[in-house]
């Protein structure tokens, strides 16, 4: 993907600003991140948003863990592809299931891979571990896949 701008330090500017407002639920503010045409996908839950699909994902996700936190701990960088690494905190509110959460806070590892055109995300691939979350809040891993 090209129009990165000033290479590796502009995409980790990029990939830090998106955690952050994701970090505080700012929906508005994800987007202004993300590439118009942008992809937004978490092969963990099946899911996958383009355009202005992403909005609605992340209200969706925002109504389901009302307290996220991201936090990248590390970076890699490999020919216009940049893998972030840390962990995701939340509290579940609700299960697309119905089963219903322990109202346990949930903190798991998560690697976020990033494409970028334009100086804006055009793709993000955000992969956690959906059982250990699952079984973090009292669930089977059915209950969470579709939390998006």
């Amino acid at each position: 993907m090209s129009g990165l701008g000033s290479g590796v330090a502009s995409a980790i500017a990029v990939a830090e600003a998106l955690a952050e407002a994701k970090s505080r639920q700012d929906v508005q503010a994800a987007m202004a991140i993300y590439h118009p045409d942008a992809v937004l996908e978490s092969p963990s839950l099946g899911t996958r948003y383009v355009g202005a699909q992403i909005e609605s994902a992340i209200e969706g996700w925002f109504a389901f863990a009302p307290d996220y936190r991201v936090r990248l701990d590390g970076r890699g960088w490999d020919d216009g592809t940049l893998c972030c690494w840390g962990s995701i905190v939340f509290t579940p509110a609700f299960t697309f299931s119905g089963a219903i959460p322990n109202g346990e806070r949930v903190e798991v590892p998560v690697f976020i891979l990033f494409g970028f055109d334009d100086g804006r995300v055009a793709w993000e691939s955000f992969h956690f571990d959906v059982a250990a979350a699952a079984r973090q809040c009292g669930v089977g891993v059915d209950a969470l896949v579709g939390a998006s």
